[in-house]
């Protein structure tokens, strides 16, 4: 298989403006996730069980908005060029206040954080070149799927962070922390779905580039 073949077409051409209103119930849902997000970076700062837990709750929360506004905006014919920019950057902004987060704490690699943040810059960057040129640069499969691994990572080492800070855990809890643990041998759940997070975001990262090569010439 042709390395062409993993480039998706992502640049829309824009013919008309759209007559559907920006504030909808998806956009609503979208702008509610910045606050679910600058809640969560509150009680992630006080750094005990119960402030962990919430903080896991609003971030768990805040994940299925993603997942939930995109899908309304589709099935109510509701998709505006505002909904289009402020989904991606809403998304940008929680998935990377998580890792900072995880970083500070040890228990993501640096050099991770700071790939998965250099590849947002480079693509909101893309964004922002092809709405200059009338045009929106819209999320690709690959991207998405990049997102979900980062998700499933992030939400097991939160899970793994609250957990670590009880004295007793029941069974059930238990097990949890040890198939979270990041360090652990034997552990698996974090190290693969960060390992598929990695490689997704280089891969989607390289077709965002790839796909908008004719924007950065003109």
């Amino acid at each position: 298989m042709q390395a062409m073949h993993l480039v998706q077409p992502l640049v829309a051409f824009s013919l008309s403006i759209s007559h559907i209103c920006a504030v909808n119930l998806p956009n609503t849902i979208t702008v509610s996730r910045l606050f679910l997000t600058a809640a969560f970076i509150v009680f992630v700062a006080k750094e005990s069980t119960w402030s962990y837990f919430i903080a896991l709750i609003l971030f768990v929360v805040a994940a299925a908005s993603d997942f939930l506004d995109g899908w309304l905006a589709r099935k109510m014919n509701l998709v505006t060029p505002l909904g289009k920019l402020l989904d991606p950057l809403a998304d940008k902004i929680l998935v990377c206040s998580a890792f900072v987060f995880l970083s500070a704490k040890g228990v993501c690699p640096v050099w991770i954080t700071t790939l998965i943040l250099g590849r947002e810059f480079l693509v909101t960057g893309l964004r922002q070149i092809a709405i200059e040129a009338g045009q929106v640069l819209a999320a690709d499969r690959l991207g998405k799927w990049k997102t979900t691994f980062q998700l499933v990572y992030l939400i097991s080492a939160m899970l793994w962070l609250t957990l670590e800070t009880m004295e007793t855990m029941s069974p059930l809890l238990r097990f949890f922390y040890q198939i979270t643990q990041p360090f652990a041998e034997g552990a698996w759940l974090l190290p693969v779905s960060l390992f598929l997070a990695v490689a997704l975001t280089v891969i989607s990262g390289w077709n965002y580039m790839w796909s908008s090569r004719y924007l950065l010439r003109g």
